[in-house]
Formats: structure tokens, C-alpha cells, sequence
């Protein structure tokens, strides 16, 4: 973890300063961009590790960064993980951001401590997820396949085109088939995120799986109340 490549985006350099100088501090390397084209010509180029993201930006906003990174377009790496920064502390912020596929999300002023600790632990996350799949096997439900290692998924033997929460989550799901989630539980092992406040962005996601799952012999059931669950 430590050498790891930082992309700051940013247009206060004062926020982007007070975080280099935190990372770096940890071991951290660092770049930044002032504006949203130049966040991802470097996250194209370069090749962060995780990006530290603030939505209201020049040029592109940074829900459009989010949105251009989590769909791969132009060489940029769709799982990059991204902690989104913003002045503003409503819930409909937060519930925006984790759709769009951002890990995390602070609100300005921040500790610059716990962007450094939070960063840590997204890429211990990151880091598991990566040698678990190593290993795992494919996951059959039904007609569906899931291949953790290839991040693929098939329905009734067609490829299925999902977004990077879009497979955490079902691969999640099928890991607990037959057994009932709730929407805490899932955001935590989906998104590992600990804001419980709203959870919009769950319902969100599971309607998008449905529309993929439509017609084949997979389902997730509404559990009233409590959760999903996956049926196979």
C-alpha cells in the first residue's frame, strides 16, 4: 500500500495541499488536476490507485468524472475506487454519489486524518477483493453464472454488460442465496459504506439487476421490511 499513486482533483489548492501533504506523510505518492478533463486525462495516463474526487469542479463535475470512469470509456480503469469530497452535507448527495459507483464520501471541512485512514482502508478492500477473486470459482444460480476472477456474468448463457456495483452486489446476493440482507448490511458489503441515513441507492441497483435478470430462472425477492434475498 504505501508508494500507492493518489489523483487529488480538486480547484482549492489548499485542499489539495492539506491532503498531499497527509498522504505523503503516510507514504502516499501524489498527483492532483484542478478541473474535471484534466482528472481524467491523469486517470488515464497514470493510473491511480484511488482518486479523491470533488463534485463541484471546472470544466466536468465530478459526477460526470465519476460517471466517464465507472463506464471505461477512453482507457480510464472503470474500478477505480473514488472518494467523492463536497461542501454540502444533504443526503441526496451521498445517495448520487454511491449510485454513480463513488466508495466513499466525505463533506468539506474534512480531517485530513480520516482521508488518510479512509483511503487505507478502501485499499485493503480493494486489495481482498482482488486475491479473493483470484481464487473463487465461478458461482452458478439458476441459469445465471457469475466469474468473480474474469468479473463477468452470464444470463441463460448471454453475456450480461453490469457496472462495477452492479457485479459486487449480484456476486453478493449469490454468495447468499436464499438468505435475506438488509439494505445496512448490503451497502456495508458492497460499498463498505457506513452511512445508513438513506439507503435509496440499494433499491436502485436491485431494480437494474432485475431489468438484467428479466426472463431468466434467478429473481430477487423483496423481503417487506427487512431485505432482498436472491432466488434461484
Amino acid at each position: 500500500m504505501p508508494g500507492e499513486l493518489i489523483l487529488l482533483v480538486d480547484d482549492e489548492s489548499h485542499i489539495v495541499e492539506l491532503a498531499k501533504m497527509y498522504l505523503e506523510r503516510d507514504g502516499f505518492r501524489t498527483t492532483s488536476a484542478a478541473d474535471g478533463k484534466a482528472a481524467l486525462d491523469k486517470a488515464a495516463r497514470e493510473s491511480p490507485a484511488l482518486m479523491v474526487l470533488d463534485l463541484m469542479l471546472p470544466e466536468i463535475d465530478g459526477y460526470e468524472v465519476c460517471r466517464r470512469v465507472r463506464s471505461g470509456a477512453k482507457d480510464l480503469p472503470p474500478d477505480l475506487p473514488i472518494i467523492m469530497l463536497t461542501a454540502r452535507d444533504e443526503d441526496i448527495d451521498k445517495i448520487i454519489g454511491l449510485e454513480l459507483g463513488a466508495d466513499d464520501y466525505m463533506t468539506k471541512p474534512f480531517n485530513p486524518r480520516e482521508l488518510v485512514a479512509r483511503v487505507k482502508a478502501i485499499l485493503r478492500r480493494s486489495e481482498r477483493t482482488a486475491k479473493s477473486a483470484e481464487h473463487a470459482g465461478p458461482i452458478h444460480a439458476g441459469d445465471v453464472m457469475i466469474d468473480p476472477a474474469r468479473r463477468e456474468v452470464t444470463v441463460a448463457g448471454k453475456p450480461a454488460n453490469l457496472r462495477a456495483k452492479e457485479f459486487d452486489l449480484l456476486q453478493t446476493l449469490a454468495e447468499h442465496r436464499g438468505l435475506v440482507l438488509t439494505r445496512e448490511q448490503l451497502l456495508n458489503l458492497v460499498w463498505g459504506f457506513d452511512f445508513y441515513g438513506q439507503t435509496r441507492t440499494v433499491d436502485v441497483h436491485i431494480a437494474h439487476l432485475r431489468k438484467i435478470l428479466a426472463g431468466s430462472t434467478v429473481s430477487i425477492e423483496t423481503v417487506t421490511g427487512v431485505g432482498y434475498k436472491l432466488v434461484a
